[in-house]
């Protein structure tokens, strides 16, 4: 969440920092909620220097043998406006948080500005679109046909936007998130197996609650949520500490198998891989400084896009608009991949840069040379989603006579090079 005393000391900033978004937020709600939080703290505070004093004089009118029956009636009266006092301090407290947890990360200077996903700017671009000599097919059909792919089952057993990966397509799949580990394992991640349930606070840490929680899947009897994301665990494996400023920068990889409910999706993408309410992704995690975000932001997105390159995949950069910046992020970076299918590029990865947003709701902190505690910036990026590389290897590297060539850099993990009836 934002500093409330940076909001409190620059809210002129903050307030234009967030138009970018394009949307209103309560900020002067916030401000109004924090006034009226000092102002009672205030309050309460002398009336607790006032009872500890007469608490302490007390005594001594006992001891001079004086009446004290007023005194105590007094002190009793003002023992029970104390707590009440307190009680609205907890009250205005709370609905001070709630305010701040609806407001959004403010985007960095260098974010574009713009309405919509349209106004992205595309940052650079590796190899040309994919170009056939026939009329290629989309992975849905290439899969089915080469029955490494079963939708129809896997709506039978669970219901739409599920896939199951058979034969050949499982180990594809496999071969793919061991390349994404054992390349980024050679980045410098440390490789996590992490849980894929996490509760309340950690789904609140990262951003997901309270704004995205309709898109979440739910266990009531637990007060669990499946996670969306293994940015959710991994972020969350330093929250509440205070780290040394010699641990830092942290790099963290972990494959996860993750689930959305797509809310709000209706009609987008029905088909596929692409947007599935159960799918597989390998997430880079990273805690740093404050001075070293920004460029850690720049080596994060290269780590993702060297999976890409390896696997000799077409693809762009683009820097989101204010507007289709995420929530908890300060700037982001989307990598999208040739889809043949489609006919344009489509989201395998966002690498963003969250400041000291997300630290601030999980509290981690480290310890600065010079002994002060500070907030870690975190950041997260997808080294990749799965499913959609699995649809974009098969899409890319299909033939005329609907056999798929393995690429050369996932014949180690597969052990054969192509993949036909």
């Amino acid at each position: 969440m934002l500093d409330i005393k940076r909001i409190r000391l620059e809210k002129d900033e903050v307030i234009e920092a967030l138009k970018k978004r394009r949307k209103e937020y309560p900020i002067e709600e916030v401000l109004k909620a924090d006034e009226k939080r000092r102002n009672l703290l205030t309050e309460v505070e002398k009336k607790k220097e006032l009872q500890n004093k007469v608490s302490k004089e007390i005594p001594k009118l006992k001891k001079e043998g004086k009446d004290i029956s007023e005194t105590l009636k007094e002190m009793k009266e003002l023992s029970a406006e104390i707590e009440s006092g307190d009680r609205e301090i907890s009250e205005v407290v709370e609905g001070l948080k709630n305010l701040l947890l609806q407001i959004p990360n403010t985007p960095d200077e260098s974010v574009p500005d713009g309405a919509s996903d349209e106004d992205n700017k595309e940052i650079r671009k590796f190899m040309e679109p994919t170009k056939f000599s026939f009329e290629p097919k989309a992975h849905w059909d290439l899969g089915v046909d080469l029955d490494i792919l079963d939708f129809e089952r896997a709506t039978k057993i669970a219901g739409s936007r599920f896939s199951i990966f058979k034969g050949k397509g499982a180990r594809l799949e496999r071969a793919l998130i061991n390349l994404m580990l054992d390349m980024h394992a050679d980045q410098g991640y440390e490789e996590l197996n992490v849980p894929v349930l996490a509760n309340r606070d950690s789904m609140t840490g990262t951003g997901q609650l309270p704004k995205f929680e309709e898109d979440m899947f739910y266990l009531p009897s637990k007060d669990f949520y499946l996670i969306p994301t293994a940015e959710v665990p991994v972020t969350n494996l330093r929250s509440g500490e205070i780290l040394d400023n010699k641990e830092l920068p942290l790099y963290y990889t972990a494959y996860t198998t993750c689930f959305r409910q797509e809310a709000g999706s209706a009609g987008r993408d029905t088909r596929g891989l692409i947007r599935n309410h159960q799918f597989d992704k390998v997430e880079m995690v990273k805690l740093v400084d404050e001075e070293t975000s920004f460029d850690e932001l720049e080596k994060l997105t290269n780590d993702a896009e060297s999976i890409l390159q390896a696997l000799k995949l077409p693809y762009r950069v683009v820097v989101l608009c204010g507007a289709d910046l995420g929530f908890s992020s300060t700037k982001t970076y989307d990598i999208e991949v040739w889809m043949p299918s489609y006919g344009r590029y489509v989201e395998i990865s966002s690498c963003s840069n969250f400041i000291d947003f997300q630290a601030r709701r999980a509290n981690i902190k480290y310890r600065g040379e010079d002994g002060k505690l500070r907030f870690v910036h975190t950041l997260n990026g997808s080294g990749l989603a799965v499913g959609r590389t699995f649809a974009a290897v098969i899409e890319n590297y299909q033939n005329e006579d609907g056999s798929i060539t393995v690429p050369e850099v996932l014949r180690k993990y597969i052990g054969i090079d192509k993949i036909e009836k």
